[in-house]
C-alpha cells in the first residue's frame, strides 16, 4: 500500500498545470460552500436568540384561548397562584407579566395598526434585552405621565418627533372602545422591519387605568437558567394550572422551530450541490490521465501487476487529489469563518438592510460546527470515489498485449 500511494501521488504531479486547475476548483468550491454554510448558520442563530432574549423568553404562558382570538378579557385569572408558583422555582432566572392589545395609534399626520404591549420595565430590564435595542429618548421615562416608546420605522410613518403626544386607541375589558393620549418618550430599532412598524411599549399602570379597574395581564414571559428545561417547566405549569396553557419557545415560533432544525442540513445540501459539479473535473481529469497512460498501464498488467492494484492506485489517485484540495479549502475556510466569527461579517454594503424586513441584522457572525466538518470530509471522500469509478473501470478493460503492440 505504501508503494501505491507513493505511486499514486507522483502520477498526481505528472501535470501539474492540469492537477493544479482542478485543485484551485475544489479549493474554491470548499471555500464558497464553507462561508455560505457559515453565514447561514450564523444568520439562524442570530434570529433565533434576538427572538428568545428581546421577545418571547423561553416559555409563554397565557389563557388557553388568547394567542388565537386575543381579545382583551382573555387575561390569566390565576396570575398571582402563579407568579408565586414562579417565584420559589430553582430554575427560572426571572420572568415579567405583560399585557397585549391590539389597536390603533393616531398621529397629528396619519393612523396605523399596532400591537399595545404593556410592561414592568424593571421586570422586563431583568428578563429581555429588548432595552438595549433603545436609540434615542429614555425606556418609559417615569418623569412623564403616559410615556410610550415606538419603534423608528412606526415614529417615522406618523411623521412625530420625541415629546410628541400621540393617541392610542384599543378595547376594555366591557369590549367598549377606549384611547389615551400618550407622549412618545423613547424610540427602538431591534432590525425587525415589520415589529418595528407595529408595536409600542407603555407602562402597565397606565394601560390599566384605561382597560379595567383592577390588574390584569394577558402573558407572563419566563427565562430560564438552562434553556433547554423547558418542556418540564411548561409540563409543570399545565398540570398545576389548568386555566391557562405553557408553551415553549419553540411552539409559541414553528418557523423558529424549522429554522433550528434545519440549520444542520444546509451545509451538506450545498456541499452536495458543489461536489456534484466537482465530480465531473474529477471524472474529467481522471479519465484523460487513463488515456495518456494506457501504455504504462498495459505494460504493468503485463510484468505481473493485478487488476486490483490497479484499480486500488486509480482511485487513490483521484482520493488524493481531492483531498488535497478539499483540506486546503476547509483550512481557508475556518480561517475565514473564524475571523469573521469574531468581528462580524457585514452585509450592508450588499443590501444587508433588506434582511431587516424578515428580521435578520445585518451584522452577522458565522460559524461552522466541527460535526459539519466531519460531514464535509466524508462527502468529498465519497465524491472522490465514484468521480474515478469510471476511469478505473476503463482501465480494467485493457488488454496488455494489445496495448504494447500498439
Amino acid at each position: 500500500m505504501k508503494m501505491l500511494l507513493s505511486i499514486a501521488w507522483r502520477n498526481i504531479w505528472r501535470h501539474p498545470g492540469r492537477s493544479g486547475v482542478l485543485i484551485g476548483s475544489i479549493v474554491a468550491g470548499m471555500w464558497a460552500g464553507i462561508m455560505v454554510s457559515s453565514w447561514a448558520n450564523g444568520l439562524i442563530e442570530q434570529r433565533v436568540n434576538n427572538v428568545i432574549n428581546e421577545e418571547l423568553t423561553h416559555v409563554q404562558i397565557h389563557h388557553p384561548e388568547f394567542l388565537a382570538e386575543r381579545e382583551p378579557g382573555m387575561h390569566i385569572e390565576e396570575h398571582d397562584e402563579i407568579v408565586s408558583f414562579l417565584e420559589n422555582h430553582s430554575e427560572i432566572r426571572s420572568f415579567t407579566s405583560r399585557i397585549l392589545l391590539d389597536g390603533m395609534i393616531q398621529s397629528s399626520a396619519t393612523t396605523s395598526g399596532v400591537r399595545i404591549i404593556g410592561v414592568d420595565k424593571e421586570n422586563e430590564r431583568e428578563t429581555t434585552t429588548f432595552h438595549h435595542n433603545l436609540t434615542e429618548g429614555d425606556y418609559l421615562s417615569s418623569d412623564l405621565r403616559y410615556p410610550v416608546i415606538l419603534g423608528e420605522k412606526l415614529i417615522n410613518k406618523l411623521n412625530a418627533q420625541m415629546g410628541d403626544r400621540i393617541v392610542l386607541t384599543f378595547q376594555n375589558l366591557e369590549n367598549e372602545i377606549t384611547s389615551g393620549a400618550f407622549v412618545v418618550s423613547g424610540v427602538f430599532r431591534t432590525g425587525q422591519t415589520l415589529y418595528d412598524e407595529q408595536t409600542v411599549y407603555v407602562n402597565q399602570g397606565d394601560l390599566t387605568e384605561l382597560i379595567a379597574d383592577q390588574s390584569i395581564f394577558h402573558e407572563i414571559a419566563i427565562m430560564l437558567e438552562d434553556g433547554d428545561d423547558g418542556e418540564q417547566l411548561v409540563s409543570e405549569i399545565n398540570d398545576k394550572f389548568s386555566s391557562v396553557t405553557a408553551e415553549t419557545w419553540v411552539d409559541l415560533s414553528p418557523e423558529m422551530r424549522y429554522m433550528t432544525e434545519a440549520s444542520g442540513s444546509y451545509m451538506f445540501y450545498i456541499m452536495i450541490v458543489i461536489l456534484f459539479a466537482l465530480a465531473f473535473g474529477i471524472l474529467n481529469t481522471m479519465t484523460m490521465a487513463i488515456f495518456e497512460r494506457m501504455r504504462e498501464l498495459g505494460m504493468l498488467m503485463a510484468i505481473g501487476m493485478n487488476k486490483v492494484r490497479i484499480f486500488t492506485m486509480i482511485m487513490l489517485e483521484s482520493v488524493m487529489l481531492t483531498l488535497s484540495g478539499a483540506a486546503l479549502g476547509m483550512f481557508l475556510g475556518y480561517l475565514t469563518v473564524n475571523y469573521f466569527n469574531r468581528n462580524g461579517l457585514d452585509l450592508t454594503a450588499v443590501g444587508g438592510d433588506s434582511f431587516e424586513i424578515w428580521g435578520y441584522g445585518a451584522l452577522v457572525y458565522p460559524y461552522v460546527t466541527p460535526q459539519e466538518y466531519f460531514y464535509v470530509t466524508l462527502l468529498v471522500i465519497a465524491t472522490a470515489l465514484l468521480a474515478a469509478v469510471y476511469p478505473a473501470l476503463k482501465a480494467l478493460k485493457l488488454v496488455p498485449g494489445e496495448v504494447v503492440r500498439d
